[in-house]
């Protein structure tokens, strides 16, 4: 398993390629490649490469698949004996970035193609059959409910 640690809107963040992140509004259309340079940290296979402060030549790629807000934070202002209250209301304006691959001086190191074929063949070998004995003899399917039941219910009645 490949991952990076970048940076971008200040912030530091761990990637994978195959999977998608919510980060700062970048400027960028739908659909547009984005190149990401400031990588301080790239992992694969357990070769580590850190950066002093960045890793020279990496490169991590992504597409950007929307631009889209986050959840609405409150900011509430109040002194308290002076009749002083504000209130803020605010949306972050985000991008969700599909990462692609993750690259070191042009070679391509983790892939989205990669990973997700990696994945598949880890399931495959996780999913082996139980039992592979067959049997030709036939079974009998009884239907959901056959009999019926009846309730007998006693009345009583009270003469004053």
């Amino acid at each position: 398993m490949s991952y990076a640690i970048i940076e971008t809107g200040g912030k530091q963040l761990r990637v994978e390629p195959g999977r998608f992140y919510d980060i700062d509004l970048l400027p960028a259309e739908q659909g547009e490649q984005i190149s990401l340079d400031n990588v301080l940290l790239v992992q694969h296979d357990g070769d580590v490469h850190i950066g002093q402060p960045l890793v020279e030549g990496a490169l991590v790629e992504g597409t950007v698949m929307r631009h889209l807000r986050g959840k609405k934070i409150i900011v509430y202002k109040m002194r308290p004996k002076k009749k002083t209250r504000k209130k803020r209301g605010h949306r972050q304006e985000l991008t969700r970035l599909m990462i692609d691959s993750i690259s070191i001086n042009g070679k391509v190191l983790a892939s989205e193609e990669k990973s997700s074929a990696a994945e598949l063949q880890t399931s495959a070998t996780e999913l082996t059959p139980v039992s592979t004995e067959t049997t030709t003899e036939p079974t009998e399917v009884s239907s959901p409910v056959e009999t019926e039941t009846t309730a007998e219910v006693e009345t009583t009645s009270e003469e004053a």
